[in-house]
């Protein structure tokens, strides 16, 4: 896939929404460098469940594809200067430390878009280069708890409920790479460079903006987390998930009365579409009470008769057998950098009925800091000496 190319990344990013925004423009084609420290970036020594495939932790995996490894101690004045001919070569630099990191590295913004005025500088923070939060930590399960989602999750009858993969991440991740493609479709069109700056505090509101607009706006329930099985505070029924006897059932937006009708619940079908919401939680209980009496499986001819919206609720086992998810191509297996196989979550868009391909497995630390210096024009001893002075780490 090369809608990208040409187009050359340094990446400073680290744990999650950064490189991931990164990995999404080097799936597109960007060369995409990762710029690590001489011991590895922290995602590459942090392991999701603590668990490595290969001795490459599963966090890298996550986010290290198709990106070259480039490792420089910054603190040494020759890998600053090697790092500095690097950015001269680039499109964009991407980042995604605490506010006033990169100044301190003499890789500001101001200074570098002052020197390079076609340069994207690309910035993602917890919550923004200025105000009161500046110099708080950015971290998923925090945002979630600050942004109101933590509270608007989970039963009415329970605690505030985090979401069960770190979304706030995964979302600032693509807020991120949108902005940058943005900013490099609008340098082609005036030549100029942009600064762009996302943060993780409004992806997480942005996760939440018809609930919010809603709440903004007047609407209210009684409790800021659902009763029953209802999806949401302000789900009318009987939008939510319900236990069965061997499972749980989601339905979506559907009459009570049709799902009555199709469940064989003559009470919920007596139920108008016009007192869904004022009468949620009997719906909720009636549904929760019929379902419960069989198992799954035995529902969903008479749900998908009535085309009523609905789904068994899968767990991650369930998924690699989904036969949609097989048809797409979703997980792709292959050998992994040390030679142990390794599952990857593929891109999750089409370009001419095309996926983008893995070029490059997630790299060995450094795999790429001698091609890469050579290409800036470094020769061979010029890289040895780099190495043996410690302002460089080489793969091997």
């Amino acid at each position: 896939m090369n809608l990208l190319a040409g187009v050359r990344v340094v990446s400073f990013n680290h744990f999650l929404a950064g490189p991931a925004a990164a990995q999404v423009l080097a799936d597109l084609g960007a060369d995409v460098i990762a710029l690590e420290p001489i011991e590895g970036a922290f995602h590459r020594n942090w392991a999701v469940a603590g668990h490595f495939v290969g001795g490459q932790s599963v966090n890298f995996l996550t986010t290290g594809r198709n990106k070259r490894s480039l490792s420089v101690d910054l603190k040494h004045p020759e890998g600053r200067a090697a790092v500095a001919k690097l950015i001269a070569s680039a499109d964009v630099v991407m980042e995604n430390f605490r506010p006033g990191t990169m100044e301190k590295l003499g890789f500001g913004a101001a200074e570098l878009r002052e020197r390079h005025p076609r340069l994207i500088y690309a910035a993602a923070t917890g919550f923004g280069a200025s105000g009161p939060y500046r110099d708080r930590p950015g971290q998923d399960l925090l945002l979630q708890a600050m942004s109101g989602l933590a509270a608007r999750s989970g039963r009415a009858d329970g605690p505030p409920t985090p979401a069960g993969a770190v979304v706030v991440d995964q979302h600032a991740a693509v807020i991120y790479a949108m902005a940058v493609l943005a900013a490099l479709f609008a340098r082609e069109r005036t030549g100029q460079g942009r600064l762009v700056e996302v943060n993780l505090f409004q992806a997480a509101l942005d996760l939440q903006t018809e609930a919010l607009t809603a709440w903004m706006n007047g609407a209210r329930a009684a409790t800021p987390r659902a009763p029953g099985g209802l999806a949401a505070w302000f789900s009318a029924g009987p939008y939510g998930i319900y236990p069965t006897a061997d499972g749980h059932l989601a339905l979506s937006m559907s009459p009570p009365g049709v799902v009555g009708q199709a469940i064989g619940c003559a009470e919920l079908a007596a139920i108008p579409e016009a007192e869904a919401l004022a009468r949620r939680e009997e719906i909720a209980a009636l549904v929760t009470r019929t379902l419960a009496t069989a198992p799954t499986a035995a529902w969903l001819p008479a749900l998908e008769a009535a085309r009523i919206w609905h789904a068994p609720v899968q767990d991650y086992d369930d998924l690699p057998d989904d036969p949609q998810l097989q048809h797409l191509g979703a997980f792709a297996t292959l050998d992994g950098a040390a030679g142990a196989p390794v599952t990857l979550v593929a891109h999750p868009a089409r370009y001419d009925g095309e996926v983008p391909k893995v070029r490059l497995v997630p790299q060995p630390l450094g795999a790429q800091t001698a091609e890469i210096l050579g290409e800036l024009g470094y020769d061979a001893g010029a890289i040895a000496a780099l190495a043996a002075s410690g302002a460089i780490r080489t793969a091997g």
